[in-house]
C-alpha cells in the first residue's frame, strides 16, 4: 500500500510479491464498489482471479473509493511484473487500519526478517 500523493489521503492498494507468485498472472478483477462510495476495512469489494487462484478482494481502509488501477485493463501483467509501483489493484481515500504497511515498512519488515533468518542460521552452523 502507497500514498498517491503524500499531501493526500490517498492510498494505492495492491499485492505484495509472495501473493502475485500464488496468484498467478492476473486473468480479471471484478469491483462491486463504485467510485466515490463509502468503503470500510474488512468490506468484500469485488474478486479477483489468476491463472493460479482465484479470491475474495477487501478493502483494508476505512474510506471513500477512488477506482481501479486503469493499467490493468490493457496490462494486467503489470500486477506481477512491477506490483509495488504500476500494479496497484485500487485507490481508496481514507486512513488505513493500524498495522498496514506502505510499500517502505513492508521493506523494512522483509528486511528484519531475513536478517533474523540469517542470525538465526549463522548461529546453528557454529
Amino acid at each position: 500500500m502507497a500514498p498517491e500523493n503524500k499531501s493526500e489521503t490517498i492510498w494505492r492498494v495492491g499485492f505484495t510479491k509472495f501473493a502475485t507468485r500464488m496468484l498467478g498472472e492476473l486473468v480479471e478483477m471484478v469491483l462491486d464498489v463504485t467510485q466515490q462510495q463509502s468503503v470500510a476495512s474488512g468490506q468484500r469489494i469485488g474478486s479477483i482471479e489468476g491463472f493460479k487462484a482465484a479470491s475474495d478482494l477487501y478493502c483494508v481502509m476505512k474510506g471513500r473509493f477512488v477506482g481501479s488501477n486503469p493499467t490493468l485493463l490493457s496490462e494486467a501483467c503489470v500486477t506481477r511484473s512491477d506490483p509495488y509501483v504500476e500494479g496497484w489493484l485500487y485507490a481508496v481515500e481514507g486512513i488505513p487500519e493500524e498495522g498496514n504497511l506502505d510499500v517502505h515498512g513492508y521493506i523494512e519488515l522483509l528486511t528484519q526478517t531475513i536478517e533474523r533468518l540469517h542470525s538465526k542460521r549463522s548461529e546453528s552452523v557454529e
